[in-house]
């Protein structure tokens, strides 16, 4: 009797989750974002990453991230829920698809222990295949640029989960050779982002970016975007 409402709740929870929906009215934005809880941070207080790249540029953002999201989530409702990353986006008539994304795999898919078999599924060695380069070669099929955005670090301060940084220090390298192959293609590293010592960049968890920090990756993005082209 309860195992149909319980799932019916979680349903509800998860959809509850989903980034913003894309209709007629959104659809002459030019710029989408899809990700995890890096770029869904502080939504709710209207100071997340794209609210920032919307102040930086003047113009709308369409916002698809969710938080918990990931490449790899075999849920039945997790497509729906975005919490699959790559069913976040949605086609439209985007000149710009901004991406983060792989954290949550690396800290939920192998503990941030052993982690090489992930990395090579997100993306290979040599940055053409995996989830990642199909995510992106789907994307630019449609002549949108992308910009991918690397995760911050914490320098000279405790984090729960430092034991990823080797993983994602390949994880970056690896997005690198990927974006040197495609013109259209961007990615920007969010590791230099954050002084030695300087928490404030970070909420309590030092995790996931503080309304500062999500402000200084927003900053960061725009001004990728700006510089090419806009």
């Amino acid at each position: 009797m309860f195992r149909p409402l319980i799932a019916l709740f979680s349903a509800l929870f998860l959809l509850s989750a989903c980034g913003e929906v894309v209709t007629e009215s959104t659809r002459d934005a030019r710029i989408l974002l899809i990700g995890d809880s890096m770029m869904a941070a502080n939504r709710g207080s209207g100071r997340a990453v794209a609210n920032a790249i919307e102040r930086q540029l003047g113009e709308e953002v369409i916002d698809r991230s969710v938080i918990a999201s990931r490449y790899f989530y075999f849920l039945p409702i997790s497509g729906a829920a975005g919490l699959r990353l790559p069913a976040q986006y949605q086609p439209g008539g985007w000149d710009w698809v901004v991406i983060n994304g792989g954290g949550n795999d690396l800290m939920f898919g192998c503990g941030c222990g052993f982690c090489n078999t992930m990395v090579d599924r997100l993306v290979s060695r040599d940055g053409t295949s995996g989830a990642i380069p199909e995510l992106v070669a789907r994307i630019r099929k449609t002549g949108a640029k992308v910009v991918y955005s690397g995760y911050l670090r914490n320098p000279g301060l405790y984090t729960p989960v430092r034991a990823c940084k080797p993983y994602g220090d390949e994880l970056d390298r690896r997005l690198a050779r990927m974006a040197a192959r495609d013109d259209g293609m961007i990615f920007l590293p969010m590791s230099d982002l954050v002084p030695a010592g300087d928490p404030s960049l970070h909420q309590e968890d030092m995790i996931h970016p503080s309304p500062k920090g999500s402000a200084a990756i927003g900053a960061r993005i725009a001004a990728a975007i700006r510089a090419n082209g806009g």
